[in-house]
């Protein structure tokens, strides 16, 4: 045989005993152990895992080069035909095996609003270095978040809602400095917000509402220049706003509503020509509405009701460019409400239950 053919039978052999699309034995064998943690009893998802090239599992993506699994992703929620065929969103029960901590080359998982899966967050998923998005939403997770959560230093997403999650946010949380999107709603976490979280500076969206979070709010929120959404609302925040969050460049949405925030509203949030949707419903704010508005006021949604607000309605916010939602209900506002622009289109119940407001759409002065 010629040197040629003696190649050629190399490549055969080779090829065999490595074929091209097969996932390592190791990693096979996580996402199996993965697999028997967890049981799916209505759409078969899990059929498709069998054979060697695991890059044909449903959920499951691995590197062209390496072949070693880089993603995965199994939403409850999904518009996949495998879920329109069957009618119906997902459904699991089971827990998270800490064999997934084995695939060391993971930059993505996703085990979404599969309603039941239960258990903690494996601590070892802090040792995923490659992990980019963390995404483990509309479960009943239970347990505390892992608190050397801040190793994954590649992380840019960690949504962790809808879960029954209690404990504190890790302070080590901070050190996710590519971290853009935080969302940890929906849960029974306790403590304070980490005093130095503007260091988290890619930060664009903070969603932690409908906790049971106390202590102030950190001032050096102010330092996370990229957010645009910030969500502290169904809490059990105290102490003042601080005036910093009205000098921020691009936030466009506040929601502070459902807290023990007490102190004034600090002029520079209702100035602020990029704040869109203000929410501070329902805490302890008291002072008075400040004179202030101009033309380029633009507020889709304006929520101060059920506070301690006193003094009358300024006169200057007839003037606001655009107010598409006004409530100003349950304060001690007095005097005439203004009349002009968007006043004429509010109903009874934005200026209902103060105490001496008067004139449209409440009776006459």
């Amino acid at each position: 045989m010629g040197l040629t053919g003696t190649f050629l039978v190399t490549l055969i052999v080779v090829a065999v005993a490595f074929p091209v699309n097969s996932c390592s034995t190791e990693d096979i064998a996580a996402l199996l152990d993965f697999k028997a943690a967890l049981n799916e009893p209505y759409l078969g998802i899990f059929n498709t895992w069998t054979g060697t090239n695991c890059s044909d599992w449903y959920g499951i993506s691995c590197d062209p080069i390496t072949q070693r699994v880089a993603n995965i992703v199994l939403r409850g929620e999904s518009e996949d035909p495998i879920f329109e065929k069957a009618g119906r969103s997902g459904y699991m029960t089971g827990s998270l095996s800490p064999s997934l901590c084995k695939l060391d080359m993971l930059t993505t998982l996703v085990v979404a609003d599969w309603k039941d899966i239960s258990g903690e967050i494996p601590t070892c998923l802090a040792s995923l270095q490659n992990l980019r998005i963390l995404d483990l939403i509309g479960n009943k997770i239970s347990g505390e978040i892992p608190s050397d959560i801040g190793q994954l230093s590649e992380l840019t997403i960690l949504k962790l809602s809808d879960n029954q999650i209690s404990g504190s946010i890790p302070p080590s949380i901070v050190n996710h400095g590519k971290l853009i999107h935080l969302d940890l709603s929906n849960n029974m976490l306790i403590g304070e917000i980490p005093s130095d979280i503007g260091k988290i500076s890619m930060l664009s969206r903070a969603i932690v509402n409908n906790n049971q979070i106390s202590g102030s709010i950190p001032t050096s929120i102010a330092k996370l220049y990229r957010l645009v959404d910030l969500d502290l609302s169904t809490n059990q925040i105290s102490g003042s706003i601080p005036a910093e969050l009205g000098s921020m460049p691009v936030l466009t949405v506040l929601n502070l509503d459902s807290n023990q925030i007490s102190g004034s509203i600090p002029t520079n949030l209702l100035t602020n020509s990029g704040l869109n949707i203000l929410n501070l419903s329902r805490n302890s704010l008291e002072g008075i509405l400040p004179d202030i508005f101009v033309p380029t006021t633009y507020f889709t949604h304006l929520d101060l009701s059920y506070n301690n607000l006193g003094s009358s309605i300024p006169k200057t916010l007839s003037s606001a460019k655009y107010v598409g939602h006004l409530d100003l209900s349950n304060n001690h506002l007095c005097g005439s409400i203004p009349e002009g622009s968007f006043f004429n289109s509010l109903e009874a119940s934005s200026f209902s239950n103060n105490d001496c407001l008067c004139g449209s759409p409440l009776l006459s002065c």
